[in-house]
């Protein structure tokens, strides 16, 4: 699957909401394809109290509870359409759940594709 569909899949589970006063879902969507060739999505959640979570790892979730955590190709997308880059803590999520996901495809803007372990170039785990 390329990533022009896996733009999609993501732009589609979009749905900005508010759940409550304190929290608001689906700013941005996430869409993960895994070596088994599954697609996986998810939505962000915004909380008052920062208990909240990003889409990538919604979208994991959903991996694992399938029982998959090999990731071949991962993309956000934000409520305007646009690509947005992982933040750290998803970058490093991602990573420890399989061995080989720091060579998973990261679309981080559009026409740009970056390998995970690019972003994350000093692994702790090494030094």
């Amino acid at each position: 699957m390329e990533f022009t569909e896996l733009y999609a899949l993501a732009g589609s589970v979009v749905n900005p909401r508010k759940l409550s006063d304190q929290a608001e879902a689906g700013g941005v969507g996430a869409a993960i394809l895994t070596a088994e060739g599954h697609t996986y999505t998810g939505v962000c959640i915004d909380t008052a109290c920062s208990m909240g979570f990003c889409a990538e790892p919604a979208a994991a979730a959903a991996m694992l509870t399938a029982g998959e955590n090999r990731i071949v190709r991962v993309i956000a997308v934000g409520w305007d359409g646009r690509i947005m880059a992982p933040c750290g803590r998803c970058r490093e999520f991602m990573r420890q759940l399989h061995p080989e996901n720091g060579g998973a495809e990261v679309m981080v803007a559009e026409n740009t594709v970056v390998k995970l372990m690019d972003l994350l170039p000093y692994d702790w785990r090494a030094l």
